[in-house]
C-alpha cells in the first residue's frame, strides 16, 4: 500500500489501530510503504561499533539509568544492569550502541542498544538484522532508551543514522518486546516510511498485571471474582491445615548458589517445556543473573516450605514500585495435591502489598492462573523496519 506524504501519519495510526483491533488478538502484520527521503539532520549522535573502546555500555555507564529514569517506559529490562547481564551471557554478534545528544546542550536524550546478526536460519535467513538487545525471550520487555517528549527527534536521527556511512549494512531492524506505552510501534512507523522503508507492526503478546490496593482482604474483593476468591482462599487454608507452612525469600544471608540449584530443580519439575528450556547455557544465565540482581537489590527469590521441604519458588523481581514475576517451579510429586504454586503466589501477593507495592506484573504470557488472581492485560508490540526501496 503507498502513503500519500501529506496523510502518511494519519494513515499509520489507521493501519495500526485496525492492526490492534483484530479479533481474537489477531497479529497478521501489516505491511507500511515508504514514501519520502531521510530527514535532515536533527540530534547528533555517538555510535559505539564492535571495536569501540570503551564500550557504549562502558561509556554511557554513568547515565544510562538516569535516562531510562525520564523515559515513557521504565522497566528493569531496559537498565545498565539487565542489559550488560544479558550480553554478557546471552549475547551474539556484533554490539552497536547509538547515542542522541541534542546539539546545543550536549544532552544525553537517546541509547538504542542493538546487536548485528547474520541470520542463519528463519524468515531472515541470510540476511543482517538488527536485534535489540535482550531480544528476543528472556527480556519481557524491550524498547529504545528515549527521554519523553524527545521519541520523534531520537527516530528522525536513527533513521539517518542507519542511511549513513557510520552503519554497517544491515537488512533488517527487529525491535520486540515493545510494551504498550512505547511509541516506537505507534510514531517510528510512519518516519521509518518517510526515511524510505518498509515497516511490519505486530502484536506479539500480552503482558498481565494487578494495579495492587493498600490491603490484601481489598485486592481479593476488588479484584478477584467470587468464585477465585473462595478457591484462593480454600488452598491456602488448606495447605495450612495439612503441613507446617514456611514463606521466605532469599538474601544475603542465604548461600544464593544453594538456593538456585533448589529453584533449578523445581522449575524444571514443574513442566517438560520448562524443562527444555533451562539448558546449561540458561542455568549459567539465570545464575549469574541472580547473583548480578541480588547485589544490585531487585532479587526477590521467594520459596514455599511444606513440612520444611522446598515445594515452590517464584523468581521475581523488585523494580520502582513494581514485583515482577520472572520464572517458577513447584513439586509436581509430593506435594501436588496442595497446590503449592497458588499457595506461594498468595502469599508472594500479600507481601508485595504489605512491602507498598503499586503492580504485581506476571510479564508476558497469558497463562489462565494469572487471571484467576484478578490481573489485566497490556499489549506486547514488535516492529520490524525493512532496508528496501520498494
Amino acid at each position: 500500500m503507498t502513503l500519500d506524504i501529506p496523510s502518511c501519519r494519519e494513515d499509520v495510526d489507521m493501519l495500526l489501530a485496525d492492526t490492534l483491533a483484530a479479533p481474537g488478538g489477531a497479529t497478521t502484520p501489516r505491511q507500511l510503504r515508504p514514501t519520502q527521503p531521510p530527514f535532515p539532520p536533527g540530534l547528533e549522535y555517538t555510535v559505539y561499533g564492535p571495536d569501540a573502546h570503551p564500550t557504549g555500555f562502558s561509556a554511557l555507564a554513568a547515565d544510562w539509568n538516569d535516562l531510562l529514569s525520564r523515559s515513557r517506559f521504565d522497566t528493569l529490562f531496559l537498565s545498565h544492569e539487565w542489559q550488560t547481564t544479558w550480553w554478557q551471557q546471552l549475547g551474539e554478534g556484533e554490539l552497536w550502541i547509538v547515542a542522541f545528544h541534542q546539539r546545543e546542550s550536549g544532552r544525553l536524550v537517546g541509547i538504542a542498544p542493538l546487536y548485528r546478526l547474520l541470520r542463519q536460519d528463519g524468515p531472515w535467513a541470510g540476511q543482517s538484522v538488527f536485534h535489540l538487545v535482550g531480544c528476543t525471550e528472556v527480556s519481557d520487555y524491550l524498547d529504545l532508551i528515549i527521554e519523553a517528549g524527545q521519541e520523534e527527534a531520537v527516530y528522525e536521527s536513527l533513521c539517518r543514522w542507519l542511511h549513513s556511512a557510520d552503519a554497517p549494512k544491515w537488512d533488517v531492524l527487529d525491535l520486540c518486546n515493545l510494551p504498550e506505552a512505547s511509541l516506537s510501534y505507534q510514531t517510528l512507523p510512519a518516519i521509518a516510511l518517510s526515511a524510505g522503508h518498509r515497516v511490519e507492526v505486530t502484536q506479539e503478546d500480552v503482558a498481565p498485571y494487578i494495579p495492587l490496593p493498600a490491603r490484601y482482604e481489598e485486592y481479593l474483593t476488588e479484584r478477584v471474582d467470587k468464585k477465585q476468591r473462595h478457591e484462593i482462599r480454600r488452598k491456602q487454608r488448606r495447605a495450612e491445615r495439612e503441613a507446617v507452612v514456611g514463606f521466605y525469600l532469599v538474601g544475603p544471608e542465604h548461600d544464593l548458589q544453594r538456593e538456585m540449584d533448589d529453584f533449578i530443580a523445581l522449575q524444571q519439575m514443574s513442566r517438560p517445556d520448562k524443562e527444555e528450556f533451562m539448558t546449561p547455557e540458561m542455568q549459567r544465565f539465570f545464575r549469574y543473573l541472580a547473583r548480578r540482581m541480588l547485589d544490585a537489590g531487585y532479587l526477590r527469590l521467594a520459596f514455599l516450605t511444606l513440612n520444611g521441604v522446598k515445594a515452590a519458588t517464584y523468581f521475581s523481581f523488585t523494580y520502582k514500585g513494581h514485583l515482577l514475576l520472572y520464572n517458577s517451579g513447584y513439586d509436581t510429586a509430593d506435594f501436588a495435591h496442595l497446590s503449592p504454586g497458588w499457595v506461594l503466589l498468595a502469599y508472594l501477593i500479600q507481601y508485595a502489598i504489605a512491602d507498598g507495592f503499586k503492580v504485581f506484573d506476571f510479564l508476558q504470557g497469558d497463562e489462565a492462573y494469572k487471571y484467576h488472581f484478578g490481573s489485566q492485560d497490556i499489549k506486547v508490540m514488535r516492529t520490524v523496519i525493512y532496508n528496501q526501496q520498494v
